[in-house]
């Protein structure tokens, strides 16, 4: 079977394709847990001598959630007792994922199994959310390849350098469906859908102010077209429209409110959030410039502005112009809030995989032409070329990032 066949017979079934490439994806990440537990993982790190696969699912963040699964968040919140200052604690997790996890637990597995579980089948169901996203056609540039850029885009979303991050317990794969679903039903225009998943979202990261941004360029567009349509801007639509647009602001303040609530302590979610290093309150965009003029000084400033402003040349220009316009604004205000309110640590690598549409530029470039035009005949050649260097960055993430070296801590 030639390669155009192969391509031809999965875009003839492409939510199968989709689920087959996911489930090779995930051998891959799985593979590169063995690798770091192997070769990488210190045995300080985890307490015995023979780090083994196991011990990669019971690192950094997950030890947080399943105290909140088996111990829930503690009251009084934890405070260092000399300074009297909250100190790291459970409340800076948020509580959907941990509660889901919980569920799967009354079939009478246990956490680590549940959790893995539960992600693998958000994940699937992510990629192909994913893929719907990207192949909708609506307020973007006409392209005959669409359905085929997406398909593409979505397998390529699969092999993210930190797409482990979705095998092990973190909350990227369910955070990814919130998202990715909002989204899509936003261009559908089923707004009281998208309301209640931002309030799920709410519960699950803080992305309320990129998803808010996208849909504020949702209902520029729908205006404009009503306008041109010569109908009533909205029409029927303004009473959802009103509660989509409430439940976006009240997803920004959910938990925060809850937490302030629950512990008597109204600011304390970022208290707790400040314990861990998250300081908005210094400044957008400080801390990484200071960081980058640290490193390097100058070189390190141009070079971090460089990548930013080819990032957003990209979002903006003739390879994402087939992606819509929503789907636009999230990749374009999610990094920069990223940038603006997360302190310089490697955690973004895996906070960037919730920013899909990078994998739908990477499809762009790899099957159009430098103008933007036809597909290229050689693309599945340029296709597996940079999916081996992916493969190569799955590897590489889950060896440099994900072992926990007590001496030399470096998140994932």
């Amino acid at each position: 079977m030639t390669a155009r066949t192969t391509t031809e017979a999965a875009l003839a079934h492409p939510v199968r394709s989709l689920l087959a490439i996911y489930a090779l994806s995930r051998l891959v990440a799985v593979l590169g847990l063995w690798v770091a537990a192997r070769w990488y993982q210190t045995p300080a790190g985890v307490g015995h001598l023979e780090p083994g696969l196991a011990d990669m699912f019971r690192l950094w963040d997950t030890q947080w959630y399943r105290r909140i699964v088996t111990e829930g968040y503690p009251v009084p919140l934890p405070a260092d007792p000399e300074t009297g200052e909250i100190t790291y604690s459970a409340w800076a997790f948020f509580p959907l994922f941990p509660a889901l996890v919980r569920l799967v637990m009354y079939s009478g597995i246990g956490f680590t199994a549940s959790a893995v579980a539960l992600n693998l089948v958000l994940g699937g169901a992510a990629t192909l959310l994913v893929w719907k996203v990207l192949s909708f056609p609506g307020h973007a540039d006409s392209q005959p390849a669409r359905e085929r850029l997406a398909f593409v885009a979505a397998a390529l979303w699969c092999f993210y350098p930190a797409t482990g991050v979705m095998v092990l317990p973190y909350t990227e794969a369910l955070a990814a469906v919130l998202i990715a679903a909002a989204l899509l039903m936003l261009m559908r225009g089923r707004y009281l859908v998208v309301a209640g998943i931002a309030l799920l979202l709410g519960f699950t990261r803080g992305v309320a102010a990129p998803l808010g941004v996208a849909v504020l360029a949702h209902l520029w567009l729908r205006w404009r077209d009503d306008r041109e349509a010569g109908v009533t801007p909205f029409g029927h639509d303004r009473l959802r429209i009103a509660t989509m647009l409430l439940a976006t602001g009240l997803s920004g303040i959910a938990w925060p409110l809850t937490v302030g609530w629950l512990s008597g302590l109204p600011d304390a979610f970022f208290r707790v959030q400040a314990a861990w290093g998250q300081r908005p309150d210094e400044g957008p965009f400080v801390l990484w410039f200071s960081w980058a003029w640290e490193q390097r000084g100058l070189l390190a400033v141009v070079v971090m502005v460089s990548l930013v402003g080819t990032y957003i040349a990209l979002v903006l220009g003739r390879h994402g112009r087939w992606i819509p316009l929503e789907v636009r604004m999230w990749a374009l205000v999610y990094p920069l809030y990223l940038f603006a309110v997360v302190r310089p640590i490697t955690s973004m690598w895996r906070f960037l995989l919730l920013d899909f549409p990078i994998a739908a530029l990477l499809a762009s470039v790899v099957m159009r032409t430098s103008t933007g035009g036809r597909v290229v005949p050689h693309w599945r050649r340029r296709a597996v070329v940079v999916l081996g260097v992916l493969v190569i960055g799955v590897l590489t993430w889950s060896c440099a990032l994900l072992p926990y070296v007590p001496w030399h801590v470096t998140p994932p």
